[in-house]
């Protein structure tokens, strides 16, 4: 079959897009390989990707959707779409909220519109976030929580692209599935990403900011438990009419000082850390509830964080420094 990957040059979709070319699926990838972070890792990613034949690479920004029409006449028994291409960044949106409302609000109803023209299409999996919880207090977060209150316009963003889809399943029976990711993290990561951050701020002997608050504490989820859950979702196809959302999250909420410290063990060098007042953007505390996702399909995560650290680092020091 032939599977459309969005965000295909960024962090989950790099290796989603690896997953599925190794299960021997023909996968068309689409990216704008836009400037928000080091380019060069996102060419990194994408070179190893356009080395397997069943991969193919079409340059896109989502945010304007007439660059789909060509791809819609080129492919159109797409049966699979796992939309990643997004936006990234809590804080960034507070800078330049334009670019969020084009990206993850325009550029997501572009592939709903893409979606709805493919007879074929089997299942349009798509990039949510945790941040949609927003300023809730109930903890672990659960899919039946309400998300009224956002802190920050990512999850503004993020939240719109769930009731867009919603509405598109009611209008024209797309089979979606939304999935909540929690603070993933692994090899070939993004650079702005707090653990990444720390680790080239340690490796340099830079002072590592951390926010102000003992409780401050994060549901860390290593990358190949997030490909699992991504996989294992796609195959259980929702009723058309019946839109769902997911946590994808490690069920264990860890302090953010804890993963300095297993950066500090792997990398061999203390942090100097600073403090600071935690931003009205960032929330104290995430934990996900992943009870829906376990009866769906019986994943589990298999990492924990003193696992999936110093595979990270293992990384890091071999390229991953090169990309900060």
């Amino acid at each position: 079959m032939t599977l459309l990957v969005t965000g295909a040059a960024g962090f989950v979709g790099f290796h989603v897009t690896q997953a599925l070319l190794a299960r021997g699926e023909q996968v068309i990838g689409i990216d704008n390989l836009n400037g928000y972070y080091n380019p060069q890792l996102k060419q990194a990613r994408l070179a190893l990707l356009e080395a397997q034949p069943q991969f193919s690479f079409y340059r896109c920004d989502l945010g304007q959707p007439e660059n789909l029409q060509e791809l819609q006449k080129k492919a159109p028994n797409i049966e699979g779409i796992f939309h990643f291409a997004a936006q990234a960044g809590v804080r960034y949106s507070l800078k330049d909220p334009y670019v969020f409302a084009d990206s993850n609000v325009r550029g997501h109803v572009a592939m709903l519109e893409f979606a709805r023209e493919l007879p074929n299409l089997k299942h349009f999996v798509y990039a949510s976030s945790s941040s949609v919880y927003g300023r809730n207090r109930k903890l672990p977060f659960s899919e039946t929580d309400p998300v009224d209150h956002p802190g920050s316009f990512y999850a503004v963003t993020k939240r719109a692209a769930e009731l867009a889809s919603s509405a598109y399943s009611h209008l024209y029976n797309i089979p979606q599935t939304g999935l909540r990711f929690f603070t993933v993290y692994g090899p070939w990561g993004r650079p702005d990403m707090a653990y990444y951050s720390f680790a080239r701020a340690i490796a340099e002997g830079r002072d590592v900011t951390l926010y102000e608050g003992a409780s401050l504490a994060r549901d860390f989820t290593y990358i190949d438990d997030v490909v699992a859950a991504v996989l294992a979702v796609y195959e259980q196809m929702p009723p058309a009419t019946e839109p769902r959302v997911l946590n994808i999250g490690n069920h264990r909420p860890e302090p953010v000082k804890y993963l300095v410290e297993l950066l500090e063990q792997a990398l061999g060098r203390k942090a100097a850390i600073r403090y600071l007042p935690r931003p009205e953007s960032d929330v104290e505390k995430t934990w996900a509830d992943i009870t829906a996702i376990q009866q769906l399909t019986g994943w589990a995560p298999q990492t924990t964080l003193e696992e999936g650290i110093p595979e990270f680092t293992r990384w890091f020091q071999s390229c991953g420094h090169n990309f900060s």
